[in-house]
């Protein structure tokens, strides 16, 4: 049990690098635990003139063939997804370039309001919350928020 422990820590960084090149990221402790137990079960096919990391890597890629036939795709029925909204797509893509506009805007105000603006508005946090977050006073985080939004405003009128 020994050589193993020995094995496993000597060629498990490759056996999971190989693997991380197949399977999904969830999936990789488990095979290559697979890995590893199918190597010591069947140890005595093992040829001592071939590399171990080659045997390894061969039984791990025969694990990820089989792991990844054995997955059933996720899909979803036609009819469960519906009509796209807007009649050509024309709603998406109207509102990918407002979004689009909006990321522009932002990115011409002033760090510090850009920063207050984003934490309330995408991450959904209070004035106050933001304030202990960025460790400054509330009036300073009302004021940010104040003049980006007045600067944002002047910048997305023209579009």
């Amino acid at each position: 049990m020994e050589s193993l422990t020995a094995c496993y820590r000597t060629h498990a960084p490759l056996v999971r690098s190989y693997l991380r090149r197949f399977v999904p990221t969830a999936d990789i402790d488990d095979l290559t635990q697979v890995v590893f137990l199918e190597a010591w079960q069947s140890r005595h096919r093992y040829d001592p003139a071939r590399s171990p990391q080659a045997w390894l890597l061969g039984i791990a890629h025969k694990r990820a063939v089989d792991h990844l036939r054995a997955r059933r795709p996720a899909t979803v029925p036609l009819e469960a997804v519906g009509e796209p909204a807007g009649d050509d797509g024309r709603a998406d893509s109207d509102g990918l370039a407002r979004r689009d506009l909006v990321h522009r805007a932002l990115s011409e105000l002033p760090a510090a309001q850009r920063q207050a603006i984003e934490l309330a508005y995408y991450g959904q946090l209070t004035q106050r919350e933001i304030s202990e977050r960025l460790r400054v006073p509330l009036g300073t985080v009302k004021a940010r928020t104040a003049r980006g939004l007045h600067r944002l405003s002047g910048l997305l009128e023209p579009a």
